[in-house]
């Protein structure tokens, strides 16, 4: 059955021509930096949003998402879907996206390529019907094309925006995929940095692992209280009707289905507390049905470990491959010479990276730069945190409120999101 997409303001956009003007990429990027100066420590669903509105602005699209990615794996961890595809084709995306990992246009063909905005139609030559990913998901939603416009940086994908156009909207212009693939970079800093400021101020959720298990219906065979709590805190969004999970957790069991029994397929998540959580899939027999006609995929969602947090965290900053290893000697306290030895390069060599690690994590010392991969790391394991991972102290710490106050509303206030 097919869904009529929903037109929006900037169905049909103005024609351009052939190539953007400098002036026109930047007034792009300026837009976007102008909207989230007056957002306070903007969560990840807040600078997608935003993100999303200013790309739309310029490049108009009938149905849009905006997904964030794991860097590691690629596989969905949250986004914003309220303009999205229907519930109806989304395994059956699922599966052309991380279980046959098909078509010209999938996620991991693109992070092949030097550019970050792809346009279906130009992809395939004009010949969709030759595309499996038109054939089985954009067609049968009354959709003509589609831009994907992936938020990279460096080798490392963090997000992915997806703008379709229905028959009866003007088609994608080279210049609408040449201002998008402008637009990747300073949308991937705003999300980068927001997965940076986001802070724990309330201790109030689980600790331990939960767990689920489904069939290959897409049943629910087991669903434990504390998977439920986490699966809650996943950020992400949607109208809901008809879609009991995220689309996280929906795109983490194909992609285990792909990889067949014995194998453990894992993405990380930043939840709408500021806690990163682990989701962790795999196959085994059901214990009622020990075959092969039996399996059941399996997932436990727990806290990240602060190994993997660590990881995680140097990607956000964005640092190059050099940048990185003088961190990870910094952060086990070697010297300056220590860390020229190791790497057989120059001490002023040495001291010259770390200004610019320094600089991308917005500190000033090797102390300030190990206190700030602690607190985000290692402190929210610690029982009862009387500071948040950002350094801020919490409400609700024993003794009080910590220094000076703060307007309702914002962080670590009632009423603060």
């Amino acid at each position: 059955m097919t869904t009529a997409p929903r037109p929006g303001p900037s169905s049909r956009p103005r024609p351009r021509a052939a190539q953007p003007t400098p002036a026109a990429r930047a007034a792009l990027a300026d837009d976007l930096t102008r909207r989230l100066r007056g957002t306070d420590r903007p969560g990840a669903l807040d600078v997608l949003r935003t993100a999303a509105d200013t790309l739309l602005g310029a490049v108009g699209a009938d149905v849009w998402c905006a997904v964030m990615l794991d860097p590691a794996t690629l596989l969905d961890t949250g986004g914003r879907h309220e303009e999205g595809f229907p519930q109806a084709v989304m395994p059956r995306l699922f599966e052309i996206e991380h279980t046959e990992q098909t078509g010209v246009d999938n996620l991991r063909a693109l992070t092949r390529r030097p550019g970050c905005a792809s346009l279906l139609s130009q992809s395939t030559g004009g010949r969709l019907d030759e595309s499996v990913y038109y054939r089985d998901i954009l067609r049968p939603t009354g959709l003509a094309d589609e831009l994907r416009v992936l938020l990279r940086h460096g080798n490392r994908s963090w997000g992915l925006f997806v703008l379709c156009r229905a028959p009866g909207s003007a088609p994608f212009t080279a210049a609408d995929v040449a201002l998008a693939d402008s637009f990747s970079a300073p949308a991937t800093q705003a999300l980068r940095r927001s997965l940076l400021l986001s802070g724990i101020d309330r201790g109030d959720v689980p600790d331990a692992a939960g767990l689920l298990a489904f069939d290959d219906d897409q049943g629910t065979r087991l669903r434990t209280a504390t998977a439920e709590r986490w699966l809650a805190l996943i950020q992400e969004s949607h109208p809901g009707t008809g879609r009991p999970y995220p689309l996280t957790l929906t795109a983490l069991i194909s992609r285990a289905r792909a990889a067949g029994p014995g194998a453990h397929v894992q993405s990380r998540a930043l939840t709408r507390t500021g806690h990163w959580i682990t989701l962790s899939a795999w196959r085994e027999p059901a214990p009622d049905a020990p075959d092969a006609a039996g399996m059941l995929t399996y997932v436990s969602l727990a806290p990240s470990h602060p190994g993997e947090l660590t990881a995680i965290v140097l990607d956000a900053y964005g640092l190059t491959p050099r940048e990185r290893e003088v961190a990870q000697h910094v952060l086990l306290g070697r010297s300056t010479a220590d860390v020229a030895g190791a790497l057989r390069i120059a001490e002023y060599t040495v001291q010259d990276h770390l200004r610019k690690v320094f600089d991308k994590a917005g500190v000033r010392s090797r102390r300030e730069f190990t206190g700030d991969l602690f607190r985000r790391c290692y402190l929210p394991r610690l029982p009862a945190p009387p500071l948040t991972t950002d350094g801020r102290m919490r409400n609700d710490a024993p003794g009080g409120p910590a220094g000076p106050p703060r307007a309702p509303g914002q962080p670590g206030q009632p009423g603060a999101k």
